[in-house]
Order: structure tokens, then sequence, then C-alpha cells
């Protein structure tokens, strides 16, 4: 009952903090309504530029994770199968997704 009571009085304090803190945001950190009015002093072809820099970064750091010595690990989806057993021995076949992670049970990724 005591947790119950807590959680109550700590949401109604947390709704009343957020209605307060809406007032006080200033008008310089939220988006222009027009489309065509510069974002933080760039136009659209800077930010796309700018977007498209960044992306072709990501892919040249993505080649050097999946890459470990030597031998590229594929990614494997939720359920496909991501080890094989060699005996007592366990062998990959692939990385499974970012959040999951290979069940040496049943060599899939869970």
């Amino acid at each position: 009952m005591e947790s119950v009571r807590a959680v109550v009085l700590l949401s109604i304090c947390l709704s009343v903090l957020t209605s307060l803190c809406q007032g006080q945001r200033s008008t310089d950190s939220q988006l222009p309504s027009a489309p065509g009015e510069p974002v933080l002093g760039l136009t659209a072809g800077e930010l796309a530029a700018a977007l498209q820099g960044f992306l072709d970064e990501a892919d040249t750091k993505a080649v050097h994770t999946e890459t470990y010595l030597s031998v590229c690990l594929s990614q494997c989806d939720i359920g496909e199968r991501c080890a094989m057993k060699h005996g007592p021995r366990i062998g990959r076949l692939c990385d499974c997704l970012r959040g999951t992670a290979c069940n040496t049970f049943f060599l899939r990724c869970y």
C-alpha cells in the first residue's frame, strides 16, 4: 500500500513539474515551422551534405568493426542459426543483431 501511494505521489509531482517546465522552454530550441527557413543557421543543402558525410563515415567504420582477424561475419536475424557444434567446440557462423545473443544450447539468435 505504501509503494502504491509513493508511486502516485511521484507521478503527480512529475506531471506538475513537467507542466511548469513547458512554459519555460525557449523558442530558440524549437524547429522553424516553414520549410524554407534555415535550421541552426544552415540551409537544407548544407544539412544534406553534412548528413551524407556522416553516413559515409559511419559506413567505413562499420566495415572495420565487422572484420575480426580477417574473417568477416555476417549478421543473423532473430531465430536464425548462428553457430555450429564441432564436437566439444562451437564454431560461429554469424553475429547476432544488437540486443540479441547466440544461445549456446539451441545455437540460434535470441
